[in-house]
């Protein structure tokens, strides 16, 4: 399936990053990633959903070319930031070029202090140490939790104040463009929404693009700008996230408000038979 036209509500925007046809494949013979293909406007909000194993966080590997951890390599197609190829620079070189992955789980250093995890984020900052300040303080005005807490270690924080450490460290390092993995996986109901906002704010007030895997459709298709459905490694569809939010399919499938009437436990069992996609 190739990916819709993205509406143009800005006419500031343009592509920031095109994936075209991608395939992944892990130790060799482990095919992931079928055909992958999306777009990423500057300045945008893009959510990649489905189920646990759909390919997201392969996708946002692919982008970010940490594959290789993994034992898994782009084998077909091509992802180009801003017109580049990218397929063969090292995660260093994307970074240097403003692309910042946000792992799933968070992964803060555990043994260092909230502001020292946020600081090496700007390890690779040249623009001396008064903008590093400047950044930290602006990160803090994003997450005031986190200053709060800044002494403490982090291995003594909580799960959203890991998070919102996660996607902060990521900050430090003034990107373009944030890969977000699962952002509220884990996470109480409160605090996702929590997250969320200030990913919102930071797309409206410090023009961060944001590429997100989610499994909490839901939530991700209230903040996004649009959407792209993944299932057993392929699109099987996207559109601006409000079309994708009143698409029946979707309500019934992701949202679970969809249908008519209560269903039966065979009914959910043999969904699988009754997606358009798969028919």
């Amino acid at each position: 399936m190739q990916p819709a036209a993205m509406p143009q509500a800005e006419a500031g925007r343009r592509d920031f990053l095109d994936v075209n046809g991608i395939e992944v494949i892990y130790n060799h013979v482990i095919l992931v990633l079928k055909g992958v293909s999306l777009r990423v406007e500057e300045g945008a909000i893009v959510a990649l959903l489905g189920a646990n194993g759909a390919g997201k966080t392969t996708t946002l590997r692919a982008v970010s070319n940490l594959l290789h951890a993994e034992r898994g390599a782009v084998t077909k197609g091509s992802i180009a930031l801003r017109g580049e190829r990218i397929e063969n620079l090292t995660p260093a070189s994307l970074v240097d070029r403003g692309v910042i992955q946000v792992m799933e789980g968070r992964h803060c250093f555990a043994h260092l202090t909230i502001e020292e995890n946020l600081m090496t984020g700007a390890y690779t900052r040249r623009d001396g140490r008064a903008a590093v300040a400047e950044t930290l303080e602006k990160v803090y005005a994003y997450f005031p939790r986190l200053k709060t807490r800044r002494t403490s270690q982090a291995a003594y924080t909580s799960g959203g104040e890991q998070q919102m450490c996660a996607i902060g460290r990521a900050l430090m390092a003034n990107p373009r463009m944030v890969l977000l993995d699962e952002p509220s996986m884990g996470l109480a109901p409160q605090i996702v929404e929590e997250v969320f906002e200030i990913v919102k704010d930071l797309n409206t007030k410090e023009g961060v693009t944001f590429l997100l895997a989610e499994q909490n459709t839901n939530m991700a298709l209230r903040y996004a700008d649009f959407g792209y459905i993944l299932e057993s490694g392929r699109v099987v569809m996207d559109g601006p996230a409000a079309s994708l939010r009143e698409n029946e399919d979707v309500k019934e499938f992701y949202l679970g408000t969809g249908g008519e009437g209560r269903k039966s436990f065979r009914d959910v069992k043999s969904y699988k038979r009754r997606k358009r996609w798969l028919a």
